[in-house]
């Protein structure tokens, strides 16, 4: 079985640690989402908390229509994650 490939758009100060505006990667769940992020955009790890979570100031939602609580949310192909700061407004 193959993994969801999925967009993950970074607006605000995770924009500005990526360097870009979104990445595609293949992952099964949320978490692993961030955790391929963070891989491929080292900058991203200073928004999570040790153990993978985000911290308070960051929030993740899904397709835009709600927000992400649980990283082991199960992610489906073509799904978009948007990577989120208290600062990018809205």
């Amino acid at each position: 079985m193959s993994l969801p490939v999925v967009t993950i758009e970074f607006y605000g100060i995770p924009r500005a640690r990526a360097g870009r505006k979104d990445l595609v990667v293949c992952a099964a769940t949320a978490g692993d989402a961030l955790a391929e992020a963070t891989r491929q955009c080292p900058d991203l790890a200073e928004l999570l908390r040790p153990d993978g979570g985000l911290l308070p100031h960051c929030s993740l939602s899904l397709d835009g229509k709600s927000f992400v609580t649980d990283l082991g949310h199960a992610l489906r192909p073509g799904d978009r994650l948007l990577l989120l700061s208290a600062d990018a407004g809205g």
